[in-house]
């Protein structure tokens, strides 16, 4: 087994939620996903803005904040930016904030 897949192994998914929220354009979608090492650590986050009224194109993806490929990133209406790690809870705020301006 390869370094990268016992890391995997080893990594605890504690949330998996979709909440449905209205919105001025149409009802959106929040996804929320979290993995955490075996210490306890956030590793490993999901967290996705889908409304199809807004943004069709990236299944409805207007907005995401993601570590998918080992590094913090936001997705923006298609658009992808690299960023500099932050903890997830200053992360899960941001997102917050932002799904809240673009719901109005």
């Amino acid at each position: 087994m390869t370094a990268a897949r016992k890391q995997a192994a080893r990594l605890i998914k504690i949330v998996d939620e979709s909440a449905v929220i209205r919105c001025a354009a149409g009802d959106g979608l929040i996804r929320e996903e979290m993995w955490e090492d075996s210490e306890g650590n956030v590793v490993r986050y999901n967290l996705a803005f889908i409304n199809f009224h807004l943004f069709p194109r990236d299944h409805g993806r207007v907005l995401g904040y993601d570590t998918a490929h080992g590094q913090l990133h936001r997705h923006f209406n298609g658009k992808v930016e690299a960023m500099e790690p932050l903890p997830y809870k200053e992360i899960l705020d941001r997102f917050l904030a932002e799904v809240d301006r673009l719901r109005r």
